[in-house]
């Protein structure tokens, strides 16, 4: 179905510009866009290099083990299934840890790996578990402190003050997590009681 509204979009767009006269307008814009966006792709390699490193840096150094200890009480309250010093515990941290700078490409492995780990727990059930559907919630909100590559975007673009987001962000994820963990809470406690009551 996307397949063809992209190409549906692209004959309507060939079409306009041939019915106006304008071809010559549409080829330039088309390279100078295809330039700017090979542009802004090698720009965010530095980026998304280091920050995906200093991941990788904190998941093979006794850093992880702080992060973990750090974020364990909201693990333990977020994941209360996951045994403590369980490989998903570090796997979480780590996911959250990537969502938190804003490095949705970084966190998409973490994310993975305790899916699997949680799936272990969940004794190879092909129904998920609440801790997966809570780690599932975290991630399509997720609280973003520091969005690295937002901010990369914008500062490759050429914004005067590429930080003035910052503000609104961390607003709108903190509104969306606090839903998600509130809904995720809810479904919880009402599965708790339907099955109490079976």
């Amino acid at each position: 179905m996307m397949n063809l509204i992209w190409w549906g979009l692209l004959l309507c767009g060939v079409g306009v510009a041939v019915g106006t006269g304008r071809v010559e307008e549409i080829s330039r814009a088309a390279l100078e866009a295809t330039r700017l966006s090979v542009e802004l792709a090698i720009g965010l390699l530095g980026v998304a290099g280091f920050w995906l490193g200093l991941m990788k840096v904190a998941a093979e150094s006794s850093l992880l083990q702080h992060l973990v200890r750090f974020l364990r009480p909201l693990l333990r309250w977020l994941f209360p299934e996951v045994p403590a010093g369980h490989p998903a515990e570090e796997a979480i941290a780590l996911n959250l840890g990537a969502n938190l700078l804003g490095l949705g490409n970084a966190a998409t492995p973490f994310g993975l790996e305790a899916m699997r780990h949680l799936q272990d727990l969940n004794r190879g059930s092909s129904t998920a578990s609440p801790a997966m559907c809570t780690l599932l919630a975290l991630n399509t909100s997720s609280v973003t402190v520091v969005p690295v590559l937002v901010l990369s975007v914008r500062a490759a673009a050429g914004a005067a003050n590429p930080t003035d987001i910052i503000a609104p962000i961390l607003g709108a994820t903190l509104t969306s997590t606090a839903a998600a963990v509130a809904l995720d809470r809810y479904f919880r406690r009402r599965e708790e009681r339907a099955g109490r009551s079976r």
